[in-house]
């Protein structure tokens, strides 16, 4: 029986090779990932590794600098708390260098800095030009920082760059370069050019340096440090001078003591979780590609066994169990399953090759010559295929071992009992119905006992559908009838009736592209509806003109508030101070408006009250607050203000939930005499007469024509919102593209074998005259019937179950309704008949080809 199956596999390998091709693409995928990820994640490790090798101990202010374990990257503007106040000063750094076992102590300022290139466009705009001080020893020059050339900044106005990004940009010493943080842009003079292991400019970041007293003021406190790096003197260890540093650092839950390993330990520790959660995502998708091929893959089996039924029959009639038939088979698709991962495996390898190398192209510089293939990553990828392959293969296995050999003998192809079919039907029937209901209760509910309920209605619907799929073909694909027999004549009768002929084999091709389209229309439809609530929500609740805001989650600073005021055609505008007040033992978010130029600005979807009470120095709260708080009109909040101050607020209005106006509204006047500092995100323009370009161009001249600054109209907006949620469902469609690939293979190796197993009837048909170009049109127009079948079933399952995710999120997001792009969900169903069409070229090219007298001659 082995030699059997290896001769069969040999016999058949043509008919075999989408099956292989298709394993292979899903096997190649997970290797790719995996080796991908860990090559980067090693590449991340290495380059890390030792960063913290002149440092013994580092104390951290994690309320100014987040700790390098945490997810927030050090120093990113972002994350950073600009209200806090660093307890870590120049008698701290004197305190600990005092210590017998410290050789130095360094106390450093850290933060984002805004490089200009000399096209005036920004260095680093994804957040990795960093800025810190330069710490001269007594000699005059900083250990940490050797210049390589000129001198290191002494005074403001001054700066010193990485050696990198000096010689990418052009920039030498004595040039004049322009940087910002998060206020008005800075003219400095280049004084030096350095040379550093920092392993942030290694990964391609950029890093310059002010004098301290200068960092300190950017981005601190005159005299406060965010961090104290300590080495330790000749012959004591780190976990000892830490134990020596511990009581003289200020005792604070946000100071952390950790040593140099330790530090090592942990960025290594947060590299491997980051990767952790992008290998994951693309594991899925990868699943998701091997869940496809499953369909492809039985089918090929199915109708390879169809085909053979005599052989088989003979091997019964001469000895051979029916579990020997059963193991023949699976064997089989052992072998193929074995060879499809092996190829699967290298082209794996290649592909994680390719990727790195396509970051190097896109200017990363993180190491792309450590190509990691572990022995996790072989061992995955041969047993995820080998066994998804032969799982695939075991419902065919037992139906060619259950095929009565006085049938097979006679080379008759048994048809589905009525019964099966009933009973499949009724299967099928029962979960779908199941799982509509679920989805329906679900949706309905709400809350996370209603995710719960969607996704396992979600489940159930699609494997009910599945189930159906035979069913649903018929009356489905027949409806299409009397337009392909009006277009296409015979070609299309013959066309339509082919594709219902089997309809398990119709099913099982159509559901493989039904699953990938399902994905599709479910994330095109929630895409849509949320897009839908944002713009509405900009477009209803805002009448300012502009706004203008910074990069990377960076404050506008207060100094440009002026400016802004003072620009020609102004005629209101209001900054949005956003901060946290406690209420209820909890944090409360809150925005400071304006009160006087509010009306102007912002037109909030008032409930109950009125957005005058802002200017009696009331607040206004969001519907979901208001109800889950039991707060109305005239409730007194006590609350917490962030310098530790406590008050009562009175509430004087409630408004419906809004994404763009956040949680809480109070007035400025009343929230910033309490807070240690205000946090800027945006600021609300609206223009004397409307919105023009004339006003635009002087918002940007008045803050300075700086690089972080941006300066957006309401559309403008509108569309950086549409783009975020755009960015993401491009990714999430070319992830799935593996998976329609897959079915379009499933497509052509259905129809390929098709063609084989009605040899005959196509020799028939051409010598009664049938042409060869009807005969190509009746195989084309069959495999747009199937591809279409599955995609409009795959259309109505995705737009379904996305009408119940958008139910569940509409408690969390104000005016989200469901929205059904027509245009775009037909476009898919039409892309699908196309991606059939050319599916169908070889096949239809091989049908038209075959001689007539042999075909006709075939037994």
């Amino acid at each position: 029986m082995y030699r059997t199956a290896l001769r069969n596999v040999r016999a058949h390998k043509g008919r075999l090779l989408m099956t292989m091709l298709a394993v292979l693409l899903g096997t190649a995928f997970v290797a790719g990932t995996l080796i991908f990820s860990d090559s980067i994640g090693q590449s991340v490790e290495n380059s890390l590794f030792g960063s913290h090798s002149r440092v013994s101990v580092q104390v951290t202010d994690t309320a100014v600098s987040p700790d390098p374990d945490s997810d927030s990257d050090a120093g990113s503007g972002a994350g950073r708390n600009t209200g806090a106040r660093s307890p870590l000063t120049e008698s701290t750094v004197r305190g600990i260098a005092a210590l017998p076992g410290t050789r130095s102590a360094r106390g450093t300022v850290t933060g984002f800095a805004g490089l200009s290139d000399p096209h005036g466009d920004l260095i680093g705009s994804r957040g990795n030009t960093q800025g810190a001080n330069w710490v001269p020893s007594a000699g005059g020059q900083d250990p940490e920082y050797p210049m390589a050339q000129g001198t290191g900044p002494t005074s403001a106005g001054m700066i010193a760059i990485d050696r990198r990004t000096a010689s990418d940009n052009g920039f030498k010493v004595g040039d004049t370069v322009r940087a910002a943080v998060n206020g008005p842009v800075l003219e400095m003079t280049v004084t030096g050019i350095f040379t550093t292991g920092d392993p942030k400019v290694r990964a391609g970041g950029s890093l310059v340096l002010f004098d301290t007293a200068t960092a300190q003021r950017l981005y601190l406190e005159p005299g406060r440090y965010d961090s104290i790096q300590v080495v330790a003197a000749p012959g004591t260890g780190q976990d000892e001078l830490r134990g020596e540093i511990l009581p003289v650092v200020p005792h604070s839950g946000n100071i952390t003591v950790k040593t140099g390993a330790r530090l090592d330990a942990d960025t290594a520790a947060q590299t491997r979780s980051g990767m952790s959660g992008m290998r994951n995502v693309l594991l899925a998708f990868a699943g998701i590609a091997i869940f496809v091929g499953v369909f492809l893959i039985a089918n090929t089996f199915t109708m390879l066994i169809a085909q053979r039924t005599r052989e088989l029959a003979l091997l019964r009639a001469i000895g051979a169990s029916r579990r020997q038939i059963t193991y023949s088979v699976l064997l089989e698709a052992l072998l193929v399953g074995v060879s499809a991962s092996v190829a699967g495996l290298v082209t794996g390898i290649g592909i994680g090759a390719a990727l790195q190398g396509l970051m190097g192209s896109m200017g990363s510089h993180v190491s792309t010559s450590t190509l990691v293939v572990s022995p996790t990553t072989v061992l995955v990828t041969l047993l995820t295929g080998t066994t998804v392959t032969v799982l695939a293969t075991v419902l065919p296995a037992l139906r060619a071992s259950r095929v009565a050999p006085v049938a097979a003998m006679r080379g008759d192809d048994t048809p589905a009992t009525y019964k099966s079919l009933v009973v499949r039907n009724g299967i099928g029937a029962a979960l779908a119905g199941a799982g509509l209901a679920l989805v329906l209760w679900g949706a309905v509910r709400g809350g996370s006992a209603g995710d719960l309920l969607v996704a396992g209605g979600a489940v159930s619907t699609l494997v009910g559908a599945f189930v159906l799929t035979p069913a649903l073909s018929r009356p489905a694909i027949a409806l299409a009838g009397p337009l392909c027999t009006w277009l296409f004549g015979i070609s299309g009768t013959l066309a339509r009736q082919n594709a219902v002929r089997n309809p398990r084999r119709t099913a099982a091709t159509a559901s493989a592209l039904t699953v990938g389209i399902t994905l599709i229309s479910a994330l095109t439809v929630l895409g849509a509806s949320v897009t839908h609530a944002i713009d509405k929500q900009v477009t209803q609740n805002m009448r300012a003109d502009y706004a203008v805001s910074a990069l990377l989650s960076l404050p506008v600073a207060p100094t440009l508030l002026p400016a802004i005021a003072r620009t020609p055609g102004v005629a209101a505008y209001s900054a949005l101070d956003d901060q946290h007040l406690r209420a209820g033992g909890r944090d409360l978010p809150v925005t400071g408006v304006d009160a006087k130029s509010f009306d102007q600005l912002i037109v909030p979807d008032m409930v109950a009250g009125s957005t005058t009470a802002l200017g009696r120095g009331r607040i206004l709260v969001d519907r979901d607050h208001a109800i889950n708080d039991g707060w109305t009109v005239g409730s007194t909040v006590p609350v917490t203000y962030p310098d530790g101050s406590s008050g009562r607020l009175t509430v004087g209005g409630v408004y419906q939930n809004s994404e763009v106006l956040g949680s809480v509204l109070m007035s400025r006047s009343v929230l910033s005499p309490h807070t240690t500092a205000p946090f800027y995100s945006t600021v609300l323009v609206k223009g004397a007469t409307g919105a023009t370009a004339s006003l635009q161009q002087a918002l940007k001249d008045s803050t300075g024509d700086n690089p972080l600054i941006n300066v957006r109209t309401r559309q403008q907006m509108r569309d950086h919102y549409s783009s975020q949620i755009n960015l993401l469902l491009d990714a999430m469609y070319a992830l799935l593209a593996l998976s329609v690939i897959i079915a379009t293979l499933g497509v052509v190796n259905t129809l390929a074998m098709a063609v084989l197993e009605r040899k005959r009837e196509i020799g028939m048909l051409r010598a009664v005259g049938l042409p060869r170009s009807a005969v190509r049109r009746m195989v084309r127009l069959e495999s747009v019937l199937i591809a279409s079948f599955g995609a409009a079933l795959g259309v109505a399952i995705g737009s379904f179950l996305a009408w119940a995710g958008v139910r569940l999120l509409s408690d969390a997001m104000t005016g989200l309704t469901t929205v059904f792009p027509y245009a775009q969900l037909a476009a898919y169903v039409a892309g699908a008949a196309l991606m059939g069409l050319l599916a169908a070229l070889w096949p239809a090219r091989r049908a038209a080809r075959l001689n007539v007298l042999d075909s006709i001659r075939t037994d």
